[in-house]
């Protein structure tokens, strides 16, 4: 049992150093991810600012909680495959590997508190959520007292902690790219050397 728990991580390091880039699924799910979250984020700044009498009132909460909703399941979709492919192994000093995974887990709970946040004040008031009238996420009713507001808070927070630790995340990659002058930004582009 241990000689073979030994062998298949032994297969799996093996596998992590003949991975040059992150495949192409990988690479499209990162980057359209990166794409909608800082979309998400701009757009929730300025619909919190839209008054009853805006022609955006209803139309722009609706895409917001639609393509939430979408991102969701990409981002799940995105941890299985992350799971079940194999990955270039993680270049830098072990300070820098150790801060890329704490950095990378991070994002990934903070996003899943942003969901289930904005689940949570969207659903209080026992209506599901239509994802672009092709379906509804029921809905669970005030599961707490002042969810919405609470829920609010922790989604307006967590929303501002995940755009300062993707843009960390990104300076990071920069500074690999440019300082340390190694892989790490081409293996998501995937152009590796």
């Amino acid at each position: 049992m241990l000689n073979e728990m030994q062998y298949q991580l032994t297969e799996k390091t093996m596998a992590k150093a003949e991975v040059k880039n992150y495949n192409l699924v990988s690479r499209a799910l990162h980057w359209l991810s990166a794409l909608v979250i800082i979309g998400m984020f701009a757009v929730g700044l300025w619909m919190v600012d839209l008054t009853y009498y805006s022609e955006w009132y209803k139309t722009a909460p609706h895409w917001h909680k639609s393509i939430g909703i979408l991102l969701a399941a990409v981002t799940v979709f995105r941890l299985l495959w992350k799971h079940v492919t194999p990955s270039p192994a993680v270049e830098g000093h072990p300070i820098e590997k150790l801060g890329a995974k704490f950095g990378h887990l991070l994002m990934y709970v903070v996003l899943i508190v942003i969901f289930v946040s904005g689940y949570l004040i969207s659903t209080s008031d026992g209506r599901g959520i239509e994802v672009f009238d092709w379906f509804t996420v029921p809905g669970a009713g005030e599961l707490f007292a002042n969810q919405s507001d609470i829920a609010g808070e922790v989604h307006f927070y967590a929303a501002w902690f995940v755009i300062l630790t993707a843009a960390g995340h990104a300076l990071a990659a920069l500074k690999h790219h440019f300082i340390n002058k190694d892989n790490t930004l081409r293996k998501m582009l995937g152009v590796s050397k």
